[in-house]
Formats: structure tokens, sequence, C-alpha cells
């Protein structure tokens, strides 16, 4: 397994054991104001970037765009999460973090989808 593979894998995996336990404190505690932000770590944090591991180790590889990939991904995650929390308990002055998140985790999107393209590129092989 290519190591992008793996690291993708590490991110999803540790953020989806944090959105796991954040949901049952949050159960627990019946307070669901964190939810969208919660929903939004489960679905960027782990679907996604276990989807784009996924990819690059069907792929074979990704080279150094995947691994720009990778930090932006994993960065827009970290910076968006946390400020959608904040932006969520009722402080308005974490908007930009939640503005520069997005904004990053749409460049790590962007970066995958040229990675997906990208693979059109290769030639195809006898069993294709």
């Amino acid at each position: 397994m290519p190591r992008v593979s793996l690291a993708f894998f590490t991110a999803a995996a540790l953020c989806v054991s944090i959105g796991m336990v954040w949901g049952a404190v949050m159960g627990a505690s019946e307070n669901f104001t964190l939810a969208s932000a919660h929903a939004h770590l489960n679905l960027v944090g782990w679907a996604s970037l276990a989807i784009m591991g996924t990819f690059y180790a069907l792929r074979g590889s990704g080279g150094r765009l995947a691994w720009i990939n990778f930090a932006l991904s994993t960065l827009g995650v970290a910076i968006m999460i946390p400020s959608l929390a904040l932006l969520l308990n009722g402080q308005p002055s974490a908007n930009p973090g939640v503005m520069a998140g997005t904004l990053v985790t749409i460049a790590g999107m962007a970066t995958f989808l040229i990675s997906v393209l990208g693979a059109w590129a290769k030639p195809k092989s006898a069993t294709a």
C-alpha cells in the first residue's frame, strides 16, 4: 500500500474515532448543539479522507500531488471543524476560521479531482 494511502487512512481513522466519542458525549448529555460540526467531521474527516486513501491505494500511488491533496485535506479538517464548533457555540469571531478551513478543504478536493482526472491519462491496460 502506498504510504500516502496509509496517511489518509490514519487521518480518517483518527477523525472517526474523535467523531464517535464526540457523538457519544452529545448523546449522553442530550446536547446536540454541535451536531453539525460532528457531522462535518465524520463526512469530511472520515468518509472523504478514507475514499481518497482508497483511490490512491487502487491507483498504486499518486506522487507529489497525492501528498499535496493529503496536506490540504487534513489541514482543512483541522481548521474547519474546531472553528465550526466554536461558531455553533456562539462565538461569531470563529467565522473566519470556518471560511478559511472550508476554502482549504475545497482546495484539497480540487487537488483530488485533478488526481482522478489525471488517472484517465494513464495508458489503458490489456484488461480494461
